[in-house]
């Protein structure tokens, strides 16, 4: 009996433990929602430069690590542009990641910077690495991150006018 009774307990503390990591969210799908995926293979000039995709509230991309990127975002008003990264297949944490988020024309730059571990860090407690910046600037954005980490990331962003804030 007590061998029927130790299954049953422990068949029900593996249920309630599934339970508990699928309310927790912060699974892949949970972290693009209704985003549509951009390969960002395309040219989109901007600062001198030229970003592969224009990412808004309804694309992402993805990729690896170690690697960089740049992205074009559209900016109708000063507002804050939030990077987020969900991080996947992480073998190492590598010495830095940063995201550079500049103004309209690349007249001035914000560079955020993590160790690798504080990015790890922030992913393992809140699901996602995030940075973001505040910019005045009206139109296109450059963004560019790079890190030496080891990982496949799937990267999305948010623009939030500062007004609303």
């Amino acid at each position: 009996m007590s061998g029927v009774v130790t299954r049953s307990a422990s068949r029900l503390a593996g249920a309630v433990m599934g339970l508990m990591l699928l309310a927790c969210g912060g699974s892949r799908d949970d972290f693009i929602g209704p985003r549509v995926l951009d390969v960002c293979k395309a040219s989109w000039p901007v600062c001198s430069e030229y970003a592969g995709c224009i990412l808004g509230p309804e694309s992402y991309s993805e990729g690896r690590f170690p690697g960089r990127g740049q992205v074009l975002v559209r900016v109708p008003e000063a507002s804050t542009i939030k990077v987020s990264f969900y991080l996947e297949e992480v073998t190492a944490a590598g010495e830095e990641t940063a995201i550079t988020v500049h103004e309209e024309g690349c007249r001035a730059r914000q560079r955020k910077a993590s160790t690798g571990r504080a990015a790890l860090d922030q992913m393992e407690k809140f699901g996602v690495f995030t940075q973001q910046a505040d910019v005045t600037g009206v139109g296109d954005h450059l963004v560019e991150f790079d890190s030496d980490m080891q990982a496949r990331y799937v990267v999305k962003v948010e623009v939030t006018p500062l007004r609303i804030q």
